[in-house]
Order: C-alpha cells, then sequence, then structure tokens
C-alpha cells in the first residue's frame, strides 16, 4: 500500500501488477513506465511485467501476484479509501478467477474501507461479478481460518459481505472516447457493484452519456442514458459518479475544454457527482483550441498551471465514503 497523488483516492493496492494495452487510453500509460521504472530499482515484483521495444517500453503481458501486499489492508484499522490495482487492471486475461477470489475475499474481511476498481475489460468484470465468485471466495476465508491466517472473529464477520454486490465495492470503466463509451459503460451498468462510476482520462474526444447505443440481444441497438436509471427494455441503474480528466506526462494528447463542460452540465443535471481532475498537459486552455480564446482565459498551460479549475471553480464532487 502506498500514498498517492491521485486525487480522487487515498492510497494505491496493488495485490497485482501487470497488463496489456487494449487502446488508445493506454498509450502513455504511467503504469508502464512505472513498472519499469521499479524493475530498474531492483524490485523483483516488477521484474519481467514490461520490455523496451527501441525505445519504447511496453508490457509483456506477464502478471505478478504478491501475497504480501494482498494481506496489508487487514493489517490496517484506519478507514481508508484504495484504489485497487493501479499498476495493473483486475479482469486482465492473465488474471486468474483464484487471483480475484482473494481479493475480494479481503474485501469482504475489511468493511472498514472502500475498495475503487477501474478496469477497461467491462466485459470480463460483468462475466466474472455475475459468477460463482461469493462461493469461491468464501472457501478462501474458510483456508485462512483453518491456516490461522485469519481470527475467528474476522472470520464470522464475513457472514453476509461476499454477496453481489459487496458494499464496500466501487466498480469502475475507464472511458476516453465514445466509442469506449458505448462499449463499457452499458456493461459496468449490467454489473453488480455497489457504486458505479467512471473515469473519462485521459478524455481524448467528446463522449454523451446520455445516448450510449449498445448492442444487447441478437443485434437489438439499446440506446442509454447512463446518467438516469432505465426499467425498459431491460432494467438498468444509472451511474454514481463521474471522473474526467486529460492526459498528462511527455506526448500528452489535448483535451478540448468543451468535452469536459458537456460531462459536468450533463452530471450537474441529472444531480451525478462530478470530479474534475486536471487539464492535462496536452493543451493550452486559452488557445484556439477551443474556438472561444476569451471563454477559457486564465487556466494557463499544462497540468501544473492549468491545474482543475473549471469555469472559474473547482469540481470535487464524490459519492458518500461509508466509513
Amino acid at each position: 500500500m502506498s500514498k498517492t497523488k491521485i486525487e480522487w483516492t487515498e492510497m494505491t493496492w496493488n495485490p497485482i501488477a501487470g497488463c496489456n494495452d487494449v487502446s488508445e487510453g493506454c498509450r502513455h500509460c504511467y503504469a508502464r513506465t512505472m513498472a519499469r521504472r521499479l524493475e530498474a530499482m531492483g524490485s523483483e515484483k516488477y521484474r519481467g511485467l514490461t520490455v523496451l521495444q527501441g525505445s519504447h517500453t511496453v508490457w509483456t503481458g506477464r502478471i505478478a501476484f504478491d501475497e504480501k501486499t494482498l494481506m496489508e489492508p487487514l493489517r490496517r484499522r484506519t478507514p481508508t479509501v484504495y484504489f485497487v490495482n493501479s499498476m495493473s487492471d483486475l479482469f486482465h486475461k492473465n488474471v486468474t478467477d483464484e487471483m480475484r477470489d482473494h481479493i475480494f475475499a479481503i474485501l469482504a474481511l475489511t468493511p472498514q474501507h472502500t475498495y475503487q476498481v477501474l478496469t477497461k475489460r467491462a466485459d470480463q468484470m460483468q462475466k466474472y461479478m455475475s459468477g460463482g465468485r461469493g462461493n469461491r471466495a468464501a472457501g478462501i476465508l474458510v483456508d485462512w481460518f483453518a491456516d490461522g491466517t485469519i481470527t475467528t472473529a474476522q472470520f464470522m464477520a464475513k457472514k453476509n459481505r461476499l454477496s453481489a454486490p459487496i458494499p464496500n465495492d466501487w466498480l469502475g470503466v475507464s472511458v476516453e472516447n465514445q466509442a469506449a463509451a458505448d462499449e463499457r459503460i452499458p456493461l459496468l451498468l449490467q454489473t453488480p457493484a455497489a457504486v458505479r462510476f467512471i473515469s473519462a482520462e485521459p478524455l481524448l474526444g467528446q463522449v454523451d452519456l446520455t445516448g450510449l447505443q449498445h448492442d444487447y440481444s441478437d443485434g437489438q441497438h439499446l440506446f442509454i442514458n447512463a446518467l438516469k436509471p432505465a426499467s425498459t427494455p431491460i432494467a438498468l441503474p444509472a451511474l454514481d459518479w463521474v471522473i474526467c480528466g486529460g492526459e498528462s506526462g511527455p506526448g500528452a494528447r489535448p483535451m478540448h475544454p468543451d468535452w469536459a463542460r458537456g460531462l459536468r452540465d450533463a452530471c450537474v443535471a441529472a444531480g451525478v457527482p462530478f470530479f474534475f481532475k486536471q487539464w492535462g498537459d496536452g493543451v493550452e486552455v486559452g488557445s484556439a483550441l477551443s474556438g472561444h480564446p476569451r471563454r477559457n482565459a486564465g487556466y494557463g498551460f499544462g497540468k501544473k498551471k492549468g491545474g482543475n479549475m473549471l469555469d472559474g471553480r473547482q469540481w470535487l464532487d464524490q459519492p458518500e465514503v461509508r466509513r
């Protein structure tokens, strides 16, 4: 576990490390660069997770499962919001169900904490969360109790906490453009979770959350307003939270100011919490990019100078964390 500069969480928890790029949002992945750096610093956990191809670092697809890190939340009494697997994707194809079961067993044992899981693989998340996860994770708790890893009190406390959804489990999908939104958000809304959220970072195109297109049965199109619950033709809840931010780091691509405004305005109208994280490094806000230089003047250039002010104020709304 470690402190983090990610503004919408408190700490990161990485029992799993390793990944692969799957879409344009992965092009400047900070986790890939960090994994390479940690390996160079001698961290065995990150050995072999990346490789150099020319001057570029790429993932190898290898997954590391860290049993020591896995157990750390059990030893922390202070209620904490964790971003789970910031250095991986819990629903990567090479992460086994057994690995996931161990993680959800920890969630059940630590109701004082809140866990935020973010993925680009919404189909795998829906499949896993709708399957036999609860029974398998319960079996892990039995084993931990038998070998003395957890106490009697911890074992008894697991009762009713492995049903779907687990009360302290927040599930989210990364959404960089409309195509990603159309593909991932409808699957998220069909997945059991206490809180459902999206991270539109890096935001690389305009995203309309009120008109998602989804093929749900025999090629039939379903048009979804992700900010309002729906009852027909299939029952769907609404999103509970929207995070938005520009891309940061070398080679960062620009975020149009009106893309952020569109998400903000839709969330405000629907009463959904909106969190504006940053402008990013790829755009001089107030330049000709937006077409309205006066409207955006004063935001400056890049992440540090631009900060996270949107139309004269910060937007840092979040769902309530149940401590």
